[in-house]
């Protein structure tokens, strides 16, 4: 152990016996004390089963490969970002051409980075020093990750269909990492209304305010489709639950989003229709009231 005290997520109310330790990671750090603090928080964890421990990534690659070769692929890799020789972007650009890339947490005390570490798909990205709880968020997310790795890969009976704006709780609590005026801010998943295309970036749009990321528009739509976003345009994503209305002028059809006009082309108009149709079924209706927490579209679109 590396500290007296006792360990918030060992001790914490979120251990329980029934909780099988099953999770096998990997950490890298070049830094001895960051590297025995964070395989000690990991240990503590009730869902990790074995922690391997390298201080650089060449170590990392071999314990990989050997893991691989035993049938016992590792389930993530924690990985700093600034090391001599090979950085943790550089490791993580080779374990996405991997048949089966390892979830990777960055674990680093820059947030400069972040965005980088955005376009790699990082799980999550921790800032130093590295709080039990925030940690405890990355196991679960990997644990996500893992269960829906497994099931991809068998055979599963047929689920009732989600409404169109179903989010999946572990999608909604994403955290990306976004340029502000030369710092990096972070902002969940969950709250963006809209995604506006931007050359190379796109800039993501909040009640607060918007932000850059370097992404292409077609990823995120990809990506972030199951989250309940859908392209109404060739500049533009929106997140179906922020939409508030649906309107129909002068043959042009658009979508108001906090107060924001944004436009519908042609191609995804009948797409978007039918998706907000779909959402407003599941919510039983009151006499004519239209479903709670959906707009009631004008001039006749409902219909």
């Amino acid at each position: 152990m590396t500290s007296g005290l006792p360990c918030p997520i060992c001790e914490g109310p979120d251990r329980r016996g029934s909780l099988e330790r099953s999770l096998r990671v990997l950490a890298v750090d070049d830094e001895a004390p960051a590297l025995e603090d964070l395989v000690y928080l990991l240990r503590c964890d009730p869902r990790i089963a074995h922690v391997e421990a390298v201080t650089d990534a060449t170590k990392a690659l071999r314990v990989l490969h050997r893991a691989m070769d035993a049938g016992q692929p590792l389930d993530a890799v924690f990985l700093d970002i600034r090391m001599p020789g090979l950085d943790g972007l550089d490791l993580a650009r080779v374990l996405s051409r991997f048949a089966q890339p390892p979830p990777v947490v960055f674990v680093t005390a820059h947030q400069q980075p972040a965005v980088e570490a955005f376009e790699l798909k990082a799980l999550d990205y921790l800032l130093k020093p590295v709080r039990p709880e925030r940690l405890a968020e990355s196991v679960h997310r990997i644990v996500h990750e893992v269960w829906d790795s497994k099931n991809a890969s068998e055979p599963t009976t047929p689920t009732p269909a989600q409404p169109a704006n179903a989010t999946p709780p572990e999608m909604g609590d994403e955290v990306i990492p976004v340029e502000l005026g030369g710092v990096t801010r972070f902002i969940r998943l969950a709250d963006i209304r809209y995604v506006e295309a931007h050359g190379d970036y796109a800039r993501l749009h909040t009640a607060t305010g918007s932000g850059l990321v370097r992404a292409a528009l077609n990823g995120l739509e990809e990506r972030w489709r199951s989250a309940g976003f859908v392209r109404i345009h060739r500049s533009h994503l929106v997140s179906l639950g922020h939409i508030d209305e649906l309107r129909l002028e002068d043959g042009h059809l658009s979508v108001t989003i906090g107060g924001a006009v944004l436009p519908v082309s042609r191609r995804h108009a009948r797409h978007l229709r039918q998706l907000l149709v779909r959402r407003a079924r599941p919510t039983p209706v009151q006499g004519n009231a239209a479903p709670a927490g959906v707009a009631q579209p004008r001039n006749g679109l409902g219909s």
